[in-house]
């Protein structure tokens, strides 16, 4: 399964559109943030709006944090969306992106980014990661009022999950360059019971042999189930998990078809690839990471892998001390634990052996939401 990556940030797994508005405490005229505040803050006629819904409020503020909500709830109906607030006000701190999370039955956090946005003012408001840039004045003052999408479930929550960032932050590590949050809104359909967690499965994934340019798709993300080319740029490099080299540097009798984390990936593969690692001008470049990932064999078989379906089904999985694997073969299976704990399988379906950039290695993906 190929990806294209100019299309951006049109993950699969988000169906859901959400029509964005903001609501600002800004001053600045021009800001595409700025809406009138509501009356209970505005000393406007408390009794317009007795008949109006409580809105889900979460609040943030730096400078006096005794006043912080850090979650909300509400009931929603499927096929309607919910309004949720969202307030931060930072003293000391700059914030410069907002991230949002969303986590359906507690299947796991996803970026929720696939904004409705309806003018080309709106379209600048969204990073090339699918973070919310925060212009002018709102980098201290956030007042946006969100409409968030109830998607077709029976019963369960839907929790969505807002934080600031002081840079280039990771959907995935909320710590990364944390300004401020994070806060949840938690929206419960029917009894709010979620079912039982499944694996979240990828298939027909298909990485090719490097090419020292950075031009081949040769990185993937656990994430999105996307695969990206290693010169793709800076913004997507929290997104990739591991890459795909065939032979390495310095190995006399190679290692064939071979995985490595990103963190490794010039190390293991022994040639450095172009737009693998941050180039001097990039943003906040000297607290750039990249990703670990933790391989080993597993002694299950292809038949194996296709009967696991829940979370807990890959529980017993332990981190290994190797972050590449080399020889693989096809029908291999594959255990690993992400940079971010999650633990999954990869089983091996197809491997085009060679150095050559269009040569390839295909497989399918298990893994914890």
């Amino acid at each position: 399964m190929k990806k294209n990556l100019k299309s951006s940030l049109k993950y699969g797994f988000l169906v859901f559109a959400m029509a964005l508005f903001v609501t600002s405490c800004s001053s600045d005229d021009g800001s595409i943030f700025d809406t009138p505040l509501p009356d209970d803050q505005t000393g406007g006629d408390d009794d317009d709006n007795d008949n109006e819904p409580e809105v889900a409020t979460i609040v943030f503020n730096e400078a006096d944090p005794s006043m912080n909500v850090t979650s909300a709830s509400a009931s929603g109906q499927v096929g309607t969306t919910v309004a949720g607030r969202i307030i931060f006000t930072s003293d000391a701190t700059t914030q410069r992106r907002m991230y949002i999370t969303q986590n359906v039955s507690g299947q796991g956090d996803m970026p929720f980014n696939n904004f409705a946005l309806n003018s080309d003012d709106l379209d600048k408001a969204l990073k090339a990661d699918g973070s919310i840039d925060l212009d002018g004045a709102t980098k201290k003052e956030i007042d946006f009022t969100f409409e968030l999408p109830v998607p077709d479930i029976d019963n369960g929550q839907i929790v969505y999950t807002f934080w600031t960032t002081k840079g280039k932050g990771d959907f995935r590590d909320i710590t990364k360059r944390l300004a401020l949050g994070a806060g949840t809104i938690t929206v419960t359909v029917g009894s709010g019971t979620n079912p039982a967690a499944a694996v979240r499965t990828f298939s027909d994934i298909k990485l090719f042999a490097p090419a020292a340019d950075g031009t081949t798709e040769s990185f993937f993300s656990l994430l999105n189930e996307e695969v990206y080319r290693i010169n793709e740029g800076p913004e997507f490099r929290a997104f990739w998990d591991f890459g795909y080299y065939f032979g390495a540097s310095g190995v006399s009798d190679g290692e064939d078809a071979s995985f490595a984390s990103t963190a490794t990936f010039d190390e293991s593969f022994g040639f450095p690839v172009e737009g693998l690692k941050p180039g001097m001008d990039e943003e906040d470049m000297e607290n750039e990471t990249l990703n670990e990932a933790f391989f080993a064999l597993s002694s299950l078989d292809a038949a194996s892998f296709d009967g696991v379906a829940l979370s807990g089904d890959l529980d017993s999985i332990s981190t290994s001390g190797s972050q590449k694997i080399t020889n693989l073969a096809v029908g291999d299976v594959i255990e690993f634990v992400d940079n971010y704990g999650k633990k999954g399988l990869i089983k091996i379906t197809e491997i085009e052996a060679g150095f050559n950039n269009n040569d390839f290695i295909q497989f399918d993906v298990k893994i914890q939401p």
